[in-house]
């Protein structure tokens, strides 16, 4: 049976409603649903779906890393935005960090998140591969 791994991050909300960021099970890591959060607890770039994006992206990779694996490894990411016409802007985005990678992808247009200044909201998943170490 493998080994189950967790890592937390910034978000108030992890230990208030008892989730991870991040977990691996074997060569599989899953990244809960990532708001653009700082270092501090706070919002990043409110009224700003490209620099939401850009740290939602960083947060979910750093938790990838810290489990073992890399953005290579990322083969499905999932977006969700509040503003459906921040598309352009976040898919741009999702192009810095996966354009060579390139995982399959969902964009879906929702109603809110739970912060009104979140205009976005992301999950990833990677699977390990070329003798990654757990």
């Amino acid at each position: 049976m493998s080994e189950t791994r967790r890592i937390t991050s910034a978000s108030p909300y992890e230990e208030q409603f008892g989730f991870c960021r991040a977990l691996r099970i074997g060569d599989r890591i899953e990244v809960a649903g990532t708001a653009p959060i700082g270092p501090d607890g706070k919002t990043v770039g409110v009224g700003d779906p490209a620099a939401q994006a850009r740290r939602c992206f960083e947060i979910m990779i750093e938790a990838i890393e810290q489990l073992g694996g890399s953005a290579r490894d990322v083969v499905r990411t999932r977006m969700f935005l509040t503003h459906i016409e921040d598309w352009e802007a976040v898919g741009r985005v999702h192009g810095e960090f996966f354009a060579e990678i390139k995982p399959v992808a969902t964009m879906i247009g929702i109603g809110k998140l739970i912060d009104p200044d979140w205009r976005v909201e992301f999950e990833a998943e990677a699977l390990l591969r070329d003798g990654a170490e757990g």
